[in-house]
């Protein structure tokens, strides 16, 4: 199994620690296009903010993406923050639960592709959406690292493929059968009807990833397992979930649903 998760907006830059180091990250396949990557956002990153398609006022966080070479890095479950990671406690497993995540989890990120939670890296800013010149077309990021990326994931083999992610990180790798490709949905019953939301989504999935890694039973490696283990937080963080039934070679989604 595999639990996919989106990087954050919010990065907690290290204070201390070795600089980063391309070929000690997980998938080493991906080196060379990281580099790419990585060399095209450096030299956007000196136009300044509007190179990368964000406002004046990110022009500090901008500018430190020119020392990103030199910059020190920490694992990448304490670089990244924000609503879902904060839930998750990703950073702070131990034993049993730290071990899964090393080996279950994945974080989607737009300047590496995919990382495991202990990967070191620094903080940076890169929209996934930006587009570097250098890079093939001038084209994003994604684009970019999604082929390599895709091979990489696909080469694991996963029976389960349990998907947190968003948007266009989707795009560096859609699982194919015969992997089970489960998406999770979060919805809040508002008036009797279910609604999609938004900030309590990134917190329920937080909350989902952290289940996961830190209950007693197995990690799941059905669609229906997954069903079981999520259904363990109904009554206390969810009223109710549903597993919506395959239809085509795209993914089933698992729709949990918050109380009003």
């Amino acid at each position: 199994m595999l639990l996919l998760l989106p990087p954050s907006e919010g990065k907690t830059a290290p204070a201390s620690g070795r600089p980063l180091d391309l070929s000690g990250l997980s998938h080493p396949e991906l080196t060379e296009q990281r580099r790419r990557v990585l060399t095209a956002l450096l030299a956007a990153s000196e136009s300044g903010p509007g190179a990368l398609g964000l406002p004046a006022s990110m022009a500090g966080a901008v500018a430190a993406n020119v020392s990103l070479l030199e910059a020190p890095t920490a694992p990448a479950a304490r670089v990244y923050t924000g609503v879902l990671y904060a839930a998750s406690g990703l950073a702070d497993l131990t034993g049993t639960a730290r071990s899964r995540a090393s080996r279950h989890v994945r974080i989607a990120s737009a300047l590496f592709g995919m990382l495991t939670p202990a990967d070191a890296i620094p903080a940076y800013r890169l929209p996934p959406t930006a587009k570097l010149p250098g890079l093939p077309g001038g084209g994003t990021s994604i684009a970019a690292l999604a082929p390599p990326t895709s091979a990489a994931m696909s080469a694991e083999e996963p029976g389960l493929v349990v998907d947190c992610r968003s948007g266009p990180y989707i795009r560096l790798w859609r699982p194919r059968p015969p992997t089970e490709w489960v998406c999770v949905r979060v919805v809040q019953l508002r008036d009797g009807v279910p609604t999609v939301v938004s900030h309590d989504a990134k917190h329920t999935r937080g909350l989902l990833t952290g289940h996961l890694l830190t209950r007693a039973g197995r990690m799941p490696r059905t669609a229906e397992q997954l069903l079981g283990a999520a259904g363990e937080l109904v009554g206390t963080v969810l009223a109710g979930l549903r597993l919506e039934p395959a239809t085509g070679p795209g993914p089933r989604v698992l729709e949990l649903t918050l109380p009003a």
